[in-house]
């Protein structure tokens, strides 16, 4: 086979051509099974080029893994508008999050399964990525349950792990809707506002649910 002819382009744009093609390489085909020559052959062009401009195939994985978590945090922090009600500003972000995750299934792919079960440093450029849109998601829970109890001092830790619990059901439930047919992003978003908004209009209003007492032994 003769070598691939590329056409002159900038850097950038040849750049992000590459980070296309290796991000759905890698989401469809895995991590380990992914290789250079398929990579470059899908940009348009040579593997020399690719590894001038990104080094390695671990350097490239973690471009992508970069490059598509700013995006979707970006995309989710976008959809909200803090001017909103609570329960539609939790509505937006979660059809924000489904939206950008169905668009990009092989870049959620890179994220949600490639990225965590290949280990460091991988598995920690994604949990900072989940640590940003937690914390994003606890700032839009803290605010409006400080303004249903009319406590601008509640902590932080009271809703924490309510954050870390929906981020933790739509990752789950974004994977599930990306290989299901028939179920778009707004059912999706639905479905998990309809089964964490009971729960958080309840905290909202004080009437938190509390386990039963130890029995005695």
């Amino acid at each position: 086979m003769g070598a691939v002819k590329t056409k002159r382009m900038p850097r950038a744009v040849r750049e992000q051509q590459m980070l296309d093609a290796a991000v759905e390489t890698f989401g469809r085909r895995g991590y380990m099974a992914a290789s250079m020559d398929e990579i470059a052959e899908l940009a348009g062009v040579s593997k020399p080029l690719v590894y001038l401009y990104l080094n390695s195939k671990e350097d490239l994985f973690t471009a992508c893994i970069r490059r598509e978590a700013k995006a979707l945090v970006e995309a989710v922090r976008t959809g909200v508008r803090t001017d909103l009600p609570a329960d539609r500003q939790l509505w937006d972000g979660l059809r924000a999050f489904f939206a950008h995750t169905a668009q990009h299934p092989h870049a959620w792919s890179v994220l949600h399964l490639q990225a965590r079960t290949h280990g460091e440093p991988f598995a920690g450029e994604v949990a900072a990525m989940r640590e940003e849109i937690v914390a994003f998601v606890t700032q839009l829970i803290l605010v409006a349950a400080r303004e249903a109890h009319r406590d601008p001092d509640l902590p932080e830790r009271e809703v924490a792990g309510l954050a870390e619990a929906l981020v933790g059901a739509a990752e789950s439930l974004a994977a599930w809707a990306n290989t299901t047919d028939g179920t778009t992003a707004r059912q999706a978003a639905a479905t998990l506002m309809n089964f964490a908004w009971a729960g958080l209009g309840n905290l909202m209003e004080g009437r938190s649910w509390t386990p039963p007492p130890v029995a005695d032994v």
